[in-house]
């Protein structure tokens, strides 16, 4: 049987491949360059409301310039609110598909770094050969062939193409940390408003059972006037449907708070009427605490997170222009195999009796018809966008936050003015229910009265409801209410 021995390369041979391929990893290395724009950082898209800092008036007493509490819900000092917030903060199933796709995002910043590092891989054969006689009379030959090798193969980075992969990838997982962050922020806030609603409409149906309850003692003591000759049918009548009206005002309400304690339940991530034992039972509306803190417009654009996601996304186009760039230029791969082998498997030891090969690999496209400036006009363009997309960001977050702290503003006299206007129908009310034992007033009065304090006391409670729901709108405004 033939036996058949590796093939030993000549060690000076050996040498020479080395230290080309050095060489050419040297000029590579040394020539290399990043292609595309560097990020600069965000245009500046508010100056004047930055330098101006309007956001806080020198004669409003409710704003204070200060820097506000990022669990601003605590302000409102209701510990059923709070339990709330916290349960849909953990529970809430929009808040894990934001940090699902977050996660996602690190895993592709992950894969782009793997990318830049040698690509290592193993292989083994063991096989056998039978092949024919070369000459009339001879006979067949069998072979036998073992072999164990490394292979490895990099792809150098010389116009700075894979480094501008990297720095999209881990913008655009920045800017996934910020979307988690701005659905924190808008989730505190719907379920702090679900709650306001929730509590002013159990407000409101109290105040109507105890104007039902009212209107139906009345109706008793005009049925008895009406025995006794003091009182008309007409008056029993105008009663009658007066109480009609207000039961039907209720229905509705009732409606709108199943409808509230259901909302509540889902963003808690619950099915709906899973928390109606805890809510059902009536609590007074929150209030806002004295003073508002608020920020500057500078320290709003550092920390709203929407913001911060249409700068990250900002910054990872820009990256990508890089890329595009990269694409238009030759590309350097570097190829190595170390192997050993022979037709005896104790050829598997011999580790001075190795083969190598080590290959450079050049290749470019360059007649590609114009795809890859299509791709570079098409990389530029999405890059302009997102900074389009960035400036509004901007601007509408500072108006949310300059409409929310006017309405907050306004509100608070709002509410000191209808406080005023209740207590006068309080007593008002009260006096004309006198007169009407005294006998000196007609009933028409005292039911035009009891509508007016009753119309007081739901407006109030209205502006009230709507001064806590500003506040809401504040902290939102001021992107507050996420964690990292």
């Amino acid at each position: 049987m033939n036996t058949m021995r590796p093939i030993t390369p000549v060690k000076p041979a050996l040498a020479r491949n080395f230290s080309l391929v050095l060489s050419l990893v040297m000029l590579a290395v040394l020539s290399a360059c990043t292609l595309g724009p560097d990020y600069k950082g965000p245009p500046d898209s508010a100056p004047h409301a930055v330098q101006s800092g309007r956001f806080v008036r020198a004669d409003d007493a409710a704003m204070r310039k200060a820097a506000p509490l990022n669990e601003w819900w605590l302000g409102l000092a209701d510990p059923e609110l709070n339990e709330l917030v916290r349960h849909a903060l953990d529970a809430n199933p929009n808040l894990n598909i934001a940090r699902a796709r977050l996660q996602q995002s690190r895993a592709a910043l992950n894969l782009e770094q793997a990318n830049g590092m040698p690509s290592t891989g193993a292989s083994a054969l063991a096989g056998h050969a039978r092949l024919p006689p070369f000459t009339d009379g001879g006979s067949a030959t069998s072979v036998n062939l073992y072999s164990v090798g490394f292979d490895a193969s990099w792809e150098v980075d010389i116009f700075g193409g894979h480094k501008r992969s990297v720095q999209a990838a881990q913008a655009s997982a920045q800017a996934a940390e910020a979307t988690l962050a701005d659905v924190q922020v808008s989730l505190a806030a719907e379920v702090a408003n679900a709650y306001i609603n929730l509590r002013d409409r159990q407000q409101r149906i109290a105040l109507g059972e105890q104007s039902v309850g009212m209107q139906e003692e009345m109706i008793r003591l005009t049925e008895q006037r009406l025995a006794r000759g003091t009182a008309s049918s007409l008056d029993l009548i105008r009663l009658q449907n007066q109480l009609d009206a207000t039961r039907a005002d209720i229905v509705p309400l009732r409606a709108d708070l199943e409808s509230y304690l259901n909302q509540l339940a889902t963003l808690a991530g619950e099915e709906p009427g899973a928390l109606d034992a805890q809510l059902n039972t009536a609590s007074p509306l929150p209030l806002p605490p004295a003073q508002v803190q608020v920020g500057d417009p500078a320290s709003l654009l550092r920390h709203r997170p929407d913001i911060r996601a249409a700068e990250r996304t900002l910054a990872a186009d820009t990256a990508k222009i890089g890329q595009a760039e990269a694409a238009r230029y030759p590309s350097m791969k570097l190829f190595g195999v170390i192997g050993l082998g022979g037709t005896h498997p104790s050829d598997l030891t011999k580790l001075d009796d190795f083969s190598t090969v080590l290959a450079p690999m050049l290749s470019w496209n360059f007649l590609d018809f114009g795809r890859n400036t299509a791709r570079v006009n098409q990389a530029e363009e999405v890059r302009n966008e997102a900074e389009m997309k960035y400036r509004q960001t901007v601007l509408e977050a500072l108006r949310d936050a300059e409409d929310s702290l006017s309405r907050f503003r306004h509100g608070r006299v709002t509410v000191a003015t209808l406080a005023r206007t209740k207590a006068s129908a309080d007593r008002a009310l009260t006096l004309v229910q006198q007169r009407y034992r005294a006998g000196t007033t007609t009933l028409i009065d005292v039911l035009d009265t009891t509508r007016q304090q009753v119309s007081a006391e739901q407006n109030l409670l209205q502006a009230e409801a709507n001064l806590t729901r500003s506040f809401v709108a504040i902290q939102k405004a001021l992107g507050l209410g996420w964690s990292s």
